[in-house]
């Protein structure tokens, strides 16, 4: 997969300082702007496009940070990141997903052994990563979109907060539930990636990959009747579950966004664990579609190409279609190598085109 162009999102100094420019985890386009998060924060952020004289798209700035507790409950406050790991656009609504996933501490450079095996040893659970948030989005004073805690009967609204996060509903499912007490980097439950489409969201996992074949889970949020600030969770299909389970072959790799194009899914794979790659884009002809198939063998998958990563670091971590003449890709990347930064804050994201 070629890299047609580069180009560059700026960030102001505030969110330079918390590490979001360098920790991008998701992406979704809306008209002019995009609407991005990093994984260390609890906020999303809107940057409006800089374009060239053919419209075509050269850079983002002017970003503006929306802070999720503005908007909706949080289980855990403010001041705790959520981990945001994707962003879905719908029906005038804006979706951000935590991980859902524990996190086993890291060891640090210069400790001693018996430090190092007490943090190996140490499993984290930080409840803002448990969320699934739905914000209304309204054209701003300004033209561009914007979200809002309510328009008319439209109302921001979460999932999570008491028992019902995406984890609690997979406590029984006979392949994902001996996961749920796994850390993510160990082949645990990490979710990140999320497209909508019509009234259902599709979430893709990380991990678990099991014996090679990635899982996305199909729901149908809605609000809850009894409390608009929540959501609660549909049937999906005929049998009353809540949810649906997908089984992709992705020859041992794990989702790591979601996009839809018409009624496919354009997925971004790479690996599970904590590995740099490989990384690819595979397309999922009539994915958004209620007769879509639960066991997707991988003769049934397009894989579009490859993308580039490095080292430890050049993360692909978010895919957005962007509105430009052919189907062209936006891609960011977590963990970005120095060449990626620029000297006025910003980062650099690659344009591919799909053909």
């Amino acid at each position: 997969m070629i890299v047609e162009r580069r180009v560059e999102l700026r960030f102001g100094a505030e969110s330079r300082e918390a590490g979001t420019h360098t920790n991008l985890s998701a992406v979704r386009q809306d008209g002019r702007c995009l609407w991005v998060a990093g994984d260390e924060t609890a906020t999303v952020e809107r940057l409006t496009a800089v374009l060239d004289g053919d419209g075509r798209v050269t850079g983002y700035e002017g970003q503006t940070t929306v802070a999720l507790a503005d908007l909706v409950p949080l289980p855990a406050g403010p001041g705790e990141e959520a981990d945001i790991e994707g962003l879905a656009r719908a029906n005038g609504w804006l979706w951000a997903v935590g991980s859902h996933s524990l996190k086993r501490k890291k060891i640090k450079p210069g400790q001693s052994e018996a430090k190092a095996r007490k943090r190996l040893a140490t499993v984290v659970r930080e409840d803002n990563r448990f969320i699934l948030a739905r914000l209304p989005l309204v054209t701003g004073e300004d033209g561009l979109p914007a979200v809002v805690r309510a328009d008319g009967d439209r109302t921001a609204a979460v999932l999570g907060l008491d028992k019902d996060s995406i984890t609690d509903l997979l406590e029984d499912d006979p392949h994902l539930a001996p996961f749920l007490s796994i850390p993510s980097k160990d082949n645990g439950i990490d979710i990140e990636g999320i497209a909508a489409h019509g009234d259902r969201l599709y979430i893709g996992l990380r991990g678990p990959v099991l014996r090679g074949w990635a899982v996305l889970v199909e729901i149908r949020p809605e609000t809850d009747p009894g409390d608009p600030r929540r959501l609660r969770l549909l049937p999906v299909g005929d049998g009353g579950d809540r949810y649906r389970t997908h089984f992709l072959d992705l020859g041992g790799l794990g989702i790591r966004d979601l996009c839809p194009h018409g009624d496919d899914l354009l997925v971004l794979t790479g690996p599970s664990m904590d590995l740099d790659g490989p990384v690819r884009v595979v397309r999922w002809r009539g994915a958004a579609t209620a007769d879509a198939a639960e066991i997707v063998a991988a003769d049934e998958l397009e894989t579009l190409g490859e993308l580039p990563y490095g080292d430890g670091d050049d993360h692909a971590e978010g895919i957005a279609v962007l509105d430009e003449p052919g189907t062209r890709l936006l891609v960011v990347y977590d963990s970005p190598s120095p060449e990626r930064l620029t000297a006025d804050g910003g980062v650099v994201a690659d344009v591919v085109d799909l053909g």
